[in-house]
């Protein structure tokens, strides 16, 4: 039975020459994205799959997000490599949405590097490989993705793709717990339920050092 992929569409409306971000005029960006621009062909896509100012089209949207994805534009390719897992607007394909995520990937959006480690983890479109999972995961979780990050957790708590690591486990879901991840947040309380106060202060100054490490908009 397939799993769930527990994100959805990168739902941004990026900002064009003479469009505002939040409510693009239409046929500003429909004249742009007919002159091959590859955001406003991204932004006409997710009009159309949301049904935002167009009728609600996953045809439509299949369209336009593969003419962005063509270009190298990642947050297309993303969107498209989701549609095909979810068969919308195209027939389900999870090998195709494994080419798509990695593409994306590959360029470093982070939601493209979950997605590729949860389909390593879930042998959807690919063998299943837990040292590929956490290696993706890892790059999400290292960009501040909460998901990856508590999915990497599990992994640290299950020896999945790395040593079993308590005092990781704990980190990993600690960070993700911080940014209102309510699974991690639970997953967290019953680590600390089993460790002893010196673990538990050993796991914080890790979260702590990650997060000087890893500063929000850092390098």
């Amino acid at each position: 039975m397939k799993k769930t992929l527990l994100f959805a569409l990168a739902l941004a409306v990026i900002s064009v020459v003479g469009v505002d971000a939040q409510v693009p005029d239409l046929e500003e960006v429909r004249v742009l994205a007919e002159q091959g621009d590859a955001i406003a062909q991204y932004n006409l896509g997710l009009m159309s799959a949301s049904g935002r100012g167009v009728p609600e089209d996953d045809v439509e949207a299949v369209r336009w997000f593969r003419l962005a994805a063509d270009q190298g534009y990642a947050i297309a390719q993303y969107n498209l490599g989701l549609m095909y897992y979810n068969g919308d607007g195209v027939p389900e394909d999870d090998v195709e949405g494994v080419r798509w995520f990695r593409r994306a990937a590959e360029q470093g959006l982070a939601p493209a590097q979950y997605g590729l480690g949860f389909m390593y983890e879930t042998g959807e479109g690919v063998s299943e490989d837990d040292v590929e999972a956490v290696r993706w995961y890892r790059l999400a979780a290292d960009q501040g993705y909460a998901t990856a990050q508590y999915n990497l957790g599990n992994r640290y708590a299950n020896g999945e793709g790395v040593p079993e690591d308590d005092l990781l486990a704990y980190m990993w879901w600690n960070l993700a717990a911080a940014q209102g991840n309510e699974t991690a947040q639970s997953k967290k309380a019953q680590a600390e339920s089993r460790m002893t106060r010196a673990q538990i202060a050993e796991a914080q100054r890790l979260s702590t050092e990650w997060l000087e490490a890893h500063p929000p908009g850092g390098n």
